[in-house]
């Protein structure tokens, strides 16, 4: 069992330990497909490129991170790993399809084969459908690692044939330091009341939010937005989706909240980010 105080390999985060060690029993007996939600973006890759080299790595207690299997799939090399970021751009059907042609032959090695998916809700309606009949076909020795936020913003098909791992989320309501900067709740609340009233949006927010600010408060809202496509309607941000009456809008706030994460990771400044997420839910709940 992997314990909380071992050095994590993959540049896996330390807080996820307890769910590394679940991910450590899980693949002693992988299952074809596992999807990882929660964390942030990078969290989720470094536990699934963790995951390919505990499959591969022939280390005792694997995976030691300095064999040639260890250093091959962190250099993204490794002959029975395919990587897709659908960070980078979207995830197409031509690439599922290739996919489904190499899930029908047995690993070139002698572990497995390894087809992560990193931002999977990027795959495109042709791309998912394609990727459900590779998944209907495998020879033994192939698993698929589908790496998503949350896992309502998958094909309904997709989460039903798959095993649910959820990381630690980064905590929004964490207190900080009295005065921190990167407290999130301000920008959060003076969202809210633009999105009421149509006023105060750049008068509420003090300063220019940092990027980690601004990650907070996304974070927070994709919180919220799953818990809403859950069936919860207790929180504010269910309040106002019910109140607008447009059955499209919690798709497209999905879409947009992982756009503005992408637009962070890209560097563009975090004001414009959160500036864009302003206008356009407050013109969708308008609307």
């Amino acid at each position: 069992m992997l314990a909380a105080t071992d050095s994590l390999p993959f540049g896996v985060a330390p807080r996820q330990a307890q769910v590394l060690a679940g991910l450590d029993c899980l693949a002693r007996a992988m299952p074809q497909a596992l999807i990882l939600e929660g964390g942030t973006a990078d969290e989720r890759a470094a536990m699934a490129m963790w995951l390919a080299a505990r499959l591969n790595c022939g280390a005792g207690r694997p995976p030691c991170g300095v064999c040639p299997i260890c250093i091959q799939i962190r250099d993204f090399v490794f002959k029975d790993l395919l990587y897709f970021d659908g960070g980078l751009e979207t995830i197409k059907v031509a690439d599922m399809r290739e996919v489904r042609a190499l899930v029908g032959e047995p690993p070139r090695g002698a572990g497995w084969r390894v087809v992560i998916l990193a931002q999977a809700q990027a795959l495109t309606d042709e791309a998912a459908n394609a990727l459900l009949k590779a998944m209907e076909e495998p020879r033994p020795g192939n698993a698929f690692v589908l790496l998503t936020p949350q896992r309502e913003r998958l094909f309904p098909t997709l989460v039903s044939r798959s095993f649910v791992l959820t990381l630690a989320w980064p905590d929004a309501s964490r207190p900080l330091p009295a005065g921190s900067e990167d407290d999130p709740w301000p920008i959060i609340d003076a969202l809210y009341a633009f999105w009421r009233s149509g006023r105060g949006w750049f008068t509420g927010v003090k300063g220019r939010p940092s990027r980690l600010t601004a990650e907070r408060v996304l974070t927070e809202l994709a919180r919220e937005l799953a818990a809403c496509l859950a069936g919860r309607t207790d929180t504010p941000l269910a309040g106002r989706l019910s109140a607008c009456g447009e059955p499209d809008v919690p798709r497209r706030l999905d879409l947009l909240l992982a756009e503005c994460q992408e637009a962070l990771v890209a560097q563009v400044n975090p004001a414009v980010v959160l500036d864009r997420l302003a206008t356009r839910v407050y013109l969708w709940l308008r609307g």
